[in-house]
């Protein structure tokens, strides 16, 4: 086993990240290293490369990012069953490392573990050849599923997680932010009966891979109203679903004000300090408000790998593939807004 790895790192306080050497971590008692074959570039790992004030309060440098990927079992550290997992096997794993002693772990809802510790964000990541995480986390994938897209699963899970918290059997849905979690969230929504998928932005690229994957109808708020393409949908009490993708507080208030009466709002997207919303909407309405934060353990992980082997496509959502050593192309294209999912390639020098 080599002793050193190539890794992408948040060296220090500012913009940008370094391409250089660290040492294969070794793997603890119940844990597992995993020989990573691609990686996806996330918005968190975009904050972190342009040194937003979230990262500047939330991540301390020297650090390997990056928390979406696939890879291998390349060794298993003390304390792992040898036969639960083989060398060479195909895994990924669930980003969001876990106490599994506080009240929701013992639950059985370790998505909403106060101690939560993120990988990438506050472990170390994976935009490096090898990475190391607990045994728990670690996700077997079935051989038919492409590395590509395996790569974006932790996004894709929370696709998953926020639109299947509701039944959108049948049901009209509205989805506010066509980022490359609210376009698979299309795909979502389409796959399992949604009868009408609305979506709204102010990217004509993203609303264009939003109709690729699926969606009834796209508004492009800058020139379009939404009102507009209900009517011409036949929308005429509201949305039954709602999708809150964009942290945008304009957004989640007309979002509201485009439900029906009793329906029903899931919020992944997180709205700024001092965002108001018309709480009059929301209780004369008899809204249902459900706040979503990464993937049901391990549930949604479940459904995910269901859904993709039932034929679920994903692929029109991936637009950039760069070797890894081309990182910084990765994050121009994420940080131009013209992309979908960009993905790192790990498995050549």
């Amino acid at each position: 086993m080599q002793q050193m790895m190539d890794a992408l790192v948040k060296a220090e306080a500012g913009r940008g990240l370094k391409l250089t050497q660290v040492p294969v971590p070794k793997p603890g008692i119940g844990e597992i290293l995993i020989k990573i074959h691609k990686t996806a570039i996330c918005g968190t790992d975009v904050h972190i490369y342009n040194w937003d004030p979230w990262s500047v309060q939330h991540i301390h440098p020297p650090m390997v990012i990056g928390h979406e990927y696939v890879g291998e079992v390349a060794a298993l550290g003390p304390g792992v069953y040898e036969h639960h997992y083989a060398i060479g096997q195909r895994v990924s794993g669930e980003g969001h490392i876990v106490c599994g002693h506080c009240r929701n772990c013992r639950a059985g809802n370790g998505h909403w573990c106060k101690f939560t510790k993120g990988v990438g964000v506050d472990r170390e990541g994976a935009f490096a050849e090898y990475l190391c995480i607990p045994e728990t986390n670690v996700i077997p994938i079935p051989d038919g599923i492409p590395d590509d897209i395996v790569s974006f699963f932790d996004a894709y899970g929370n696709a998953t997680h926020t639109a299947t918290m509701f039944d959108v059997v049948g049901e009209d849905v509205l989805i506010t932010g066509a980022g490359p979690i609210g376009v698979m969230a299309v795909a979502i929504c389409v796959h399992n009966g949604a009868r009408r998928v609305v979506v709204t932005d102010v990217n004509d690229y993203r609303l264009g891979l939003a109709k690729k994957m699926g969606a009834t109808a796209t508004v492009d708020l800058r020139s379009q109203k939404l009102e507009d393409a209900m009517e011409a949908q036949h929308i005429i009490e509201g949305f039954d679903v709602g999708l809150e993708m964009s942290g945008n507080g304009a957004a989640l208030n007309q979002m509201l004000k485009a439900m029906r009466n009793g329906g029903k709002c899931a919020l992944l997207g997180i709205a700024g300090p001092g965002t108001v919303i018309d709480w009059n909407d929301v209780i004369f309405k008899g809204l249902t408000l459900q706040g979503i934060y990464g993937r049901k353990m391990f549930e949604t992980w479940y459904r995910m790998m269901a859904m993709v082997e039932s034929g679920l496509d994903l692929s029109p959502v991936i637009t950039h593939r760069f070797h890894y050593t081309e990182f910084e192309k990765g994050f121009e294209a994420m940080n131009s807004g013209q992309s979908g999912k960009v993905i790192l390639d790990w498995t050549k020098k």
